[in-house]
């Protein structure tokens, strides 16, 4: 009897993680939540590692731990009614191998789709036909959904858009006490405004809009996952901005001791800087973000945030004084961020809302006859 699903991590899940997300020094992860809500087993890169062997670590030489998950994916197929890969790094490998096993029977198969519209993936889609060994496609983007659905003639209903999502509990306005010298901040009374991140960031334009400006910038400009540097040189840097690496607990404290939050973006269709805006949103913030094609759909321009033209210093800049100089209408629009994210953006929403369309593949591969036979119409969680 198969098991329902598999679901990959692209990564090393630590030894230690429901430890520190128990001891609140981290917040709920989207693969443990997904997990639970899906009843699905978890692969990362230690598990398929782990059951490869030798042939896994030349995989992983030629390709990539990604190639590696892939194929250790494809050897559990017969297992499992629904394999979910959490990335086109891992769900494209994975599609290609099933092209290449023919008429095997497979599991179903659901991916995340960060962004497809980029060279390499697109050669890959249009020559393989790898659209067809994918059952649904997941993305954050409304951009990236329009885009999947003309070029490769995909139905509508196999494109799922949700929106991204922040764990609402650990990123909350009553979770962070605060404090400037904990951070190693000056506790002058001069006001507060953070940005963070590194994908795809114009921390050019932001360092020439704050330039003077009686406030202290604070750029949290880390990432785990952005495979892009900022040079951000200490000797250019105006005297009113400091540049640091913080733990998530850390950024929480941060977010929670600035007045908002700043999201200076490059112009790309996708969702650079989806995080950020989310976990302030969260933590009842302000936020004042690029309009770029891919970000559009977070940020409701003057009811939870402000948004600015790309790579305008001058409209960046009026845009952070209007709210400087008026607290009570920052005040309102992070209040009313953080319902948004709650009703809509919160980690409890976006694993209901995808464990329906999982819990319906699964049914569906299991009888697909007597699925067809009802005619009934069901309707996704909101």
């Amino acid at each position: 009897m198969p098991h329902d699903v598999l679901l990959t991590v692209s990564g090393r899940i630590p030894p230690d993680l429901p430890g520190q997300i128990e001891r609140g020094e981290r917040p709920l992860t989207d693969y443990v939540a997904l997990a639970r809500a899906f009843g699905a087993d978890l692969l990362d890169y230690g598990a398929a590692q782990a059951q490869l062997g030798a042939w896994g670590r030349l995989l992983a030489r030629i390709g990539g731990e990604n190639l590696r998950l892939a194929w250790a994916c494809f050897r559990l197929r017969r297992r499992y009614r629904l394999i979910f890969t959490d990335g086109e790094q891992i769900g494209l490998p994975l599609a290609t191998l099933f092209k290449l096993a023919g008429r095997w029977p497979r599991p179903q198969h659901m991916m995340i789709a960060h962004v497809l519209s980029v060279g390499k993936k697109m050669a890959l889609l249009d020559g393989l036909g790898l659209q067809h060994y994918i059952d649904r496609f997941v993305v954050y983007s409304s951009w990236q959904k329009q885009f999947i659905e003309q070029r490769w003639s995909v139905p509508p209903d196999q494109v799922i858009q949700t929106p991204f999502m922040v764990d609402a509990d650990f990123f909350a306005p009553g979770a962070a006490a605060a404090s400037r010298a904990g951070l190693g901040l000056p506790d002058d009374g001069r006001p507060i405004v953070c940005s963070a991140g590194l994908e795809y960031r114009d921390y050019d334009t932001l360092l020439e809009a704050v330039a003077g400006l009686d406030v202290h910038v604070v750029l949290a400009a880390a990432s785990p996952w952005s495979k892009h540097r900022v040079a951000l040189s200490r000797n250019r840097l105006p005297s009113n901005v400091v540049v640091r690496s913080f733990t998530q607990f850390d950024l929480r404290q941060l977010y929670a001791l600035s007045a908002f939050v700043v999201l200076p973006l490059h112009p790309v269709a996708f969702q650079a800087g989806v995080t950020t805006l989310l976990e302030a949103m969260a933590m009842g913030k302000a936020v004042i973000c690029t309009q770029t094609p891919g970000q559009t759909d977070v940020v409701v321009d003057g009811e939870t945030g402000l948004y600015v033209p790309a790579h305008d210093p001058a409209g960046l800049r009026s845009a952070i004084l209007a709210l400087l100089a008026d607290p009570a209408r920052a005040a309102a629009l992070g209040r009313q961020g953080r319902q948004r994210v709650v009703d809509q953006m919160s980690l409890d929403c976006y694993a209901d809302r995808l464990n329906f369309y999982v819990q319906s593949a699964c049914a569906f591969s299991l009888a697909p006859y007597r699925a067809s036979r009802a005619g009934k119409a069901v309707i996704p969680p909101s």
